[in-house]
């Protein structure tokens, strides 16, 4: 609830705190005392546009802060959870406070934590409606006024399976997009790597095969001059008068000759005898490598090409062998997923023809009961506004469905299913409907308002209720009925409500008298709370003007206590 308003140098208020009670709060006094001043000042609390002129003239700044007494848990999910994550803690109420200077700087703050002004009005819309000639009004929003339907009509839990299909129908549409996108953007990508995966494939190629590659082709270059270093050791070794093989026989002959005089030759003998058998192994080999030499210039040109390919592999894919095959692995990998994305898309497909089939369904239901219930708010709407002087009043609850392709019959959907809903009046006979949000008339807006508090009552949650100028046009019955149907919708909301009527001001449990006076030279203004013989006053001021005795006989019948009120 709304429990304290404390507004200082605003306007012509000085400094001044207003007390509200839980139920039927008035606000009464003569024109001109001030009461619209009281609504400027709430309004700026709760984020409306702040303009130059508001401040008291002589001051720097106006102050206006709004203490709400309020269970967390009537803030919406995502506005808490700003509150949560900016360390404001509302336990124990919420402070809606603005200030505003004459050099047109403006601040907001939530229990002294400073916020923008977006945040306060966003904070505010969940406590508070103020109707009348000000913008701060709940249901004049379509999402509101279809929740306000659904709760009437019992379709809220109906509307949140509708939404959990909606939220996985989405869900399902989002990656389908997701999945055409990158398929458009991989079909290349896909060709390039098929191609790179067939160009290394088709190579063969073998881990270590170029270092082998690279020392035959060096071998086939050398053949003519390895032919003939091997002949010439061959001979040098074994075949020529000269050779090695020979000398060192003539060589071991002598030093046996020797050793067999001298002992200290034995070594040397030894040392020659080892080299004998190392040599004819040397002999046999070059006689065995000179008839491997064969000159091939097809080889040496085939191993030179495939050295060429191996090398613009290399360029293409990694420094070597190993790194081109590690690329190729990566390469098959990545085809693979993109390959499956089709199956994958293919099936979310599947998927969706059938969610959307069940949300088809199930929106159908939704909106059928919508339109039952939208047809029972407009007779009973009718209704109340005829009590409330407004008989001529047509009201309608406009149910429409847009082309779209979220539904098997082509209709566009929302979270909330397919019907896009808004509430239409005609004030006046031979005027066309027209959106609630754009009837202009403040008086008849607070009660057409008030009409619909009354009806969906037990269905809106919003704590505080603020009626300005909702007696505009009326007298007499119908003002009796406007304070009845208030004190009816202050069982479950609180109420506040200026007013010139005494009949509506007869019905308050608390009852606050708007004074303008003059101290210092000064005009201000003063909000008090008046009870017993100064109540009686006020309603018989208001009455005939002027308190008398029949005045006051009148204003006492009228505070009796209401039967069933």
């Amino acid at each position: 609830m709304l429990r304290e308003l404390h507004i200082r140098n605003f306007s012509i208020i000085d400094n001044t705190t207003v007390e509200l009670g839980n139920g039927f709060n008035v606000m009464t006094g003569e024109t001109g005392a001030g009461k619209s001043i009281i609504i400027n000042a709430l309004s700026l609390a709760l984020g409306e546009r702040a303009v130059g002129e508001f401040i008291r003239s002589g001051e720097k700044e106006a102050v206006v802060e709004a203490f709400f007494d309020i269970s967390p848990e009537i803030i919406n999910s995502s506005v808490r959870q700003f509150l949560q994550e900016s360390g404001i803690d509302i336990d124990d109420g919420i402070i809606l406070k603005r200030i505003i200077t004459s050099q047109g700087r403006n601040r907001a703050y939530i229990n002294s934590s400073m916020v923008s002004v977006q945040n306060l009005s966003d904070v505010s819309r969940n406590l508070i409606d103020v109707h009348g000639q000000y913008e701060h009004q709940s249901l004049l929003t379509a999402e509101n006024q279809m929740f306000l339907l659904d709760a009437y009509g019992g379709l809220i839990d109906q509307r949140d399976e509708v939404s959990k299909i909606y939220t996985r129908l989405y869900s399902i549409k989002k990656q389908i997009t997701e999945l055409i996108h990158k398929d458009k953007e991989s079909a290349r990508h896909i060709d390039m790597l098929r191609f790179q995966i067939n160009e290394i494939e088709s190579v063969n190629l073998i881990s270590g095969e170029e270092e082998e590659l690279a020392e035959e082709v060096k071998i086939l270059s050398n053949t003519v001059r390895l032919a003939e270093l091997s002949n010439e050791a061959y001979e040098s070794l074994y075949l020529s008068d000269s050779s090695c093989i020979t000398a060192l026989s003539k060589i071991l002959d002598a030093l046996m000759e020797i050793s067999a005089i001298d002992a200290r030759a034995a070594d040397a003998v030894h040392s020659l005898k080892n080299a004998q058998p190392l040599l004819e192994e040397a002999g046999y080999f070059l006689r065995d490598y000179r008839e491997t030499l064969d000159f091939d210039p097809q080889r040496l040109g085939s191993v030179q090409e495939r050295l060429e390919i191996i090398k613009g592999l290399k360029r293409k894919y990694g420094s070597s062998i190993q790194e081109v095959l590690g690329f190729r692995r990566k390469a098959v990998a990545e085809l693979e997923g993109l390959q499956n994305s089709e199956e994958k898309l293919q099936s979310l497909k599947k998927e969706l023809d059938k969610m959307m089939a069940g949300f088809t369904e199930k929106a159908h239901q939704l909106s059928l009961k919508r339109k039952n219930t939208a047809k029972k708010i407009e007779k009973l709407v009718k209704k109340q506004l005829a009590e409330l002087s407004m008989p001529d009043t047509e009201f309608a609850v406009r149910i429409i469905h847009e082309k779209g392709d979220d539904t098997t019959d082509g209709l566009q959907a929302t979270e909330n299913g397919i019907d896009s809903i808004e509430f239409l009046i005609s004030p006046n006979t031979g005027e066309d409907l027209r959106p609630l949000s754009k009837t202009v008339s403040g008086g008849e807006l607070s009660r057409i308002m008030l009409a619909l508090k009354v009806i969906l009552a037990k269905e809106d949650k919003m704590p505080v209720l603020v009626f300005d100028e909702i007696d505009a046009g009326i007298g007499g019955a119908a003002a009796e009925t406007v304070g009845k149907k208030l004190s009816t919708l202050a069982s479950t909301h609180q109420v506040i409500c200026i007013t010139h009527l005494p009949q509506i001001a007869s019905y308050a449990d608390d009852h606050l008298k708007i004074e303008k006076k003059t101290k210092m030279e000064r005009t201000m203004v003063e909000v008090n709370r008046i009870e017993k013989e100064q109540r009686t006053e006020e309603v018989a001021r208001m009455l005939s003007g002027r308190i008398s005795d029949v005045s006051m006989k009148h204003a006492r019948e009228l505070l009796k206590p209401k039967s069933g009120s």
